[in-house]
């Protein structure tokens, strides 16, 4: 790392597996194959068709074309990754984050096959996976949640006598459901029926199960996350927080840690709650637990993660701790190591995820040939990216080309190195979130931490 975060406490890696197929693509396939080399472990890409001309294939030990380059018939297909796997005489999978990092099946699977599958117990991911579930179990053990319903709601009828309850404004949430799919706010009877049919729908089509549940809709909230570790030996720490606040429709641009104006003490009982939620469901391995924050600073469980974020990279720099190392230490079967008192967080870090994406016309995909790449460096910035220039980005996948992130002593001075970051980055051929990035590092209310999660349609899609 470029930061001069703390070291990792504790004992070092001890190396277990001595060869993983990375089920996955992009910038996080680029991030596993490194964190996999310093470990000394052999590493496996499974790639499609589309994926035939990326760099970071040339890192790996061996490749294995594992089909076309639509998601399901290549990341999404289960068979033809377990072949994959076999073919390759792996004997662990890293599923990296999307496709299928949180399938329960698919790690069923894998465990059934005698590959490792490196995250969290099958059991796990369906007790958490399930939004419902994981409410009960979150309310079992006094972790604050929005008000709403006591579990999935099946008519609308029943749907309506729960937001008359709560009262309006209320959002609808698909069980199986994330990525702001399977979700609707509504203001009134009218709008809760309309929502309710249409949400149902969507959670059908994106996660083959309509179930919704109802929350209680809070207003100009704030998004922080609390990442955890686990072991399977009855160990869970925290890492601090993550403040994922800057959003479009429920997509998360922008990650700082800290979370700028967090109190001490709600910082404290945000970690003890996720640790408390972790344990009662028996978690081991890399997750983050999810919260709303409102306006009075009273925080509320949303959901758990059951994989590795996105934004992960935000809490390796102010931590020093190496997550991807982390979870495959975990998944060998190694304890954590370290207490909770040996994490120290340092410094200030903030995230900004690049996405091929035009934000001046409704954030449309750009897919298409990079004609010019100047990328960022200097002191305390890190990009995590698998692009180059003449690389064609593809129509299949998420529009997300890299992630730019800065590690520095103070908010204030993240914030300038990330603006000096920015100016430097330049990737011409397709229209890219920089421009929209450049303007938000200089917002009044972006700098002086006034954020939330409707700060992006308040101020910039007006």
């Amino acid at each position: 790392m470029t930061s001069p975060a703390a070291a990792r406490p504790g004992p070092g890696p001890v190396k277990r597996f001595s060869r993983i197929l990375i089920a996955n693509r992009g910038e996080i396939a680029l991030r596993v194959i490194r964190a996999c080399k310093e470990l000394d472990i052999e590493t496996v890409v499974a790639y499609s068709q589309a994926d035939r001309d990326a760099s970071y294939l040339n890192l790996a030990d061996d490749t294995i074309c594992i089909g076309p380059g639509p998601s399901l018939q290549s990341y999404l297909d289960i068979p033809k990754i377990i072949s994959a796997a076999e073919i390759t005489d792996v004997e662990a999978i890293h599923p990296g984050y999307g496709f299928l990092s949180e399938n329960a099946h698919f790690a069923e699977v894998c465990r059934s096959c005698g590959i490792e599958f490196i995250g969290p117990s099958v059991e796990s991911i369906r007790l958490l996976g399930d939004k419902a579930r994981a409410k009960e179990i979150a309310l079992a053990h006094e972790v604050p949640c929005v008000p709403g319903s006591a579990g999935v709601v099946k008519t609308e009828t029943v749907a309506i006598e729960v937001a008359r309850r709560i009262g309006f404004p209320v959002i609808l949430k698909a069980v199986a459901g994330g990525g702001g799919r399977g979700m609707r706010i509504a203001h009134n009877d009218i709008s809760l029926v309309n929502g309710f049919h249409a949400a149902g729908m969507e959670a059908e089509t994106a996660f083959k199960n309509p179930d919704l549940y109802i929350e209680k809709y809070i207003e100009k909230p704030r998004h922080v996350e609390i990442q955890i570790l686990g072991d399977r030996h009855g160990n869970v720490i925290h890492l601090g927080e993550r403040d994922c606040s800057l959003q479009r429709r429920h997509q998360k641009l922008i990650e700082e840690s800290p979370s700028p104006g967090l109190a001490p003490e709600t910082r404290e009982a945000m970690g003890e709650a996720a640790k408390r939620l972790a344990k009662a469901a028996g978690y081991s391995n890399a997750g983050t637990v999810e919260f709303l924050l409102d306006r009075d600073g009273n925080f509320y469980f949303i959901e758990v993660n059951t994989r590795i974020q996105v934004e992960h990279p935000v809490t390796e720099m102010v931590t020093g701790i190496d997550l991807i190392q982390e979870q495959i230490r975990l998944a060998a079967g190694d304890p954590l190591g370290y207490a909770q008192e040996d994490v120290r967080l340092r410094g200030a870090a903030i995230e900004c995820r690049i996405n091929a994406e035009d934000p001046a016309n409704n954030f449309k995909p750009s897919p298409g040939t990079i004609t010019t790449l100047r990328v960022p460096g200097g002191p305390g910035v890190r990009l995590d990216s698998h692009i180059y220039t003449g690389y064609r980005i593809p129509p299949f996948y998420d529009s997300m080309v890299g992630k730019l992130i800065v590690h520095k002593p103070t908010r204030a001075q993240a914030i300038a190195a990330m603006r000096r970051a920015l100016d430097e980055f330049l990737i011409a051929g397709v229209q890219t979130t920089i421009p929209l990035y450049r303007e938000i590092f200089k917002h009044f209310h972006f700098l002086k931490g006034n954020i939330n999660t409707g700060f992006i349609e308040e101020y910039f899609m007006g």
